[in-house]
């Protein structure tokens, strides 16, 4: 059924909201998701990807690097200089959905595996991925089911798979039934997914930004809205000292593939009333420009904009795919961390740059010897206010 935004007027609806667990196969926009990104051809080295936190390479986590895309023209500099590259009246939408431990090992008969926790469906059940260990804290992947395994736990829990959530009996993530109070299992014997780039096991405070917050239900997402990891709170008050703007919301993220790239499956999101009327207050009064922190707070704000641009309040689960077709309706800018070339995520980022101007910021990235992945640098994406911007690089850094 359409997703129920308080206020709507009949304006039209950017996700849907299930009674039930939504199915993989009822999102709309999976061809254009399929589209190839503007970089395909682009390569990105190994030693490019962000083994270990900024902490653990000397630096705070502010120091790390920010590349800034003004339209087609790039600027380097590091994170700390945020403040200077926005201006009063600006609004930083950032996601609050707490990183959850949300790997823990378990057996399936004799096999040893490891089960990443994604999403909780509305019917109480999880959405759960089976990952075979590889050793040294890395897994590889299984295939998934079949149905009515028993996964055993720790802690003598159990969880029974059921289905998978697309209509391919090979699907990686699973319906399953899962014991109660399964956030409390997660804190007591789960750990942070981690992903083969990096060196080691990280600690939980380690993918936990400076905006999260506990859900009252335990809620939260299975890998780190990482876009945020760079703000520490003396960045933040320097950033309110000048006049930026902070609007809370929520999406719990799942778990990505770490082999494949795929269309973001459906995701449990909140936009509060509070965020929707700062929103449409600074754009009806252009005062200000709406800046995204990360895909997941893009994706969660798009889904609660009507075809009139106006945001309204609400919850529920979005399957909304941003594409370069869909556009964005109501952010203006947007910072992110650096995709994979072949990343889907690199769709939303074109819809909100351009395809010329994203090609452009990411051969920069390589040139520059940025670091990819959740523990690497950022891009900033800005819309370009100077008609007359030179046609160049520019290095600051």
């Amino acid at each position: 059924m359409a997703l129920a935004v308080p206020g709507a007027g009949g304006a039209e609806p950017a996700a849907t909201a299930a009674a039930d667990s939504p199915a993989l196969d009822a999102r709309p926009g999976r061809a254009e998701a399929a589209e190839a990104t503007a970089l395909e051809a682009l390569r990105v080295p190994d030693a490019l990807s962000a083994r270990v936190p900024a902490e653990q390479r000397g630096a705070g986590r502010d120091d790390v690097r920010l590349l800034v895309s003004r339209g087609r023209a790039v600027t380097h500099h590091a994170f700390r200089e945020l403040p200077e590259q926005l201006r009063a009246g600006d609004v930083l939408v950032v996601n609050t959905s707490m990183t959850l431990p949300a790997a823990v090992n378990g057996r399936v008969g004799g096999e040893r595996v490891v089960v990443h926790f994604s999403t909780r469906g509305a019917d109480g059940r999880w959405a759960v991925e089976l990952r075979a260990p590889r050793g040294a804290g890395v897994t590889g992947p299984r295939p998934g089911g079949p149905a009515g395994a028993v996964v055993r736990l720790p802690g003598g829990r159990a969880l029974v798979l059921e289905e998978p959530l697309g209509p391919s009996a090979g699907a990686r993530l699973w319906w399953a039934r899962a014991p109660e109070r399964v956030p409390e299992m997660l804190r007591r014997y789960g750990r942070p997914i981690r992903y083969g780039y990096t060196d080691r096991d990280q600690p939980l405070s380690a993918y936990r930004t400076v905006f999260a917050v506990d859900s009252p239900d335990g809620s939260g997402s299975a890998e780190m809205p990482s876009a945020a990891r760079p703000f520490t709170v003396p960045l933040v008050a320097e950033l309110v000292r000048r006049g930026v703007l902070f609007a809370p919301l929520s999406l719990h993220t799942g778990v990505a593939s770490a082999e494949a790239d795929e269309p973001p499956y459906p995701e449990r999101f909140a936009v509060p009333a509070a965020t929707a009327w700062l929103v449409n207050a600074v754009r009806a009064a252009g005062s200000g420009r709406v800046v995204a922190v990360g895909t997941t707070a893009v994706r969660a704000l798009e889904s609660a904009v009507g075809a009139d641009g106006v945001v309204r309040p609400a919850e529920g689960w979005t399957d909304l795919v941003v594409t370069p077709r869909r556009g964005v309706r109501v952010v203006d800018g947007l910072l992110t961390g650096l995709h994979e070339p072949q990343a889907s995520h690199l769709l939303m980022l074109e819809a909100v740059a351009g395809r010329e101007a994203l090609r452009r910021g990411y051969e920069a990235a390589l040139q520059e010897r940025y670091l990819w992945h959740e523990f690497g640098d950022v891009h900033l994406i800005l819309p370009d206010e100077e008609r007359n911007a030179p046609d160049c690089f520019s290095n600051e850094w």
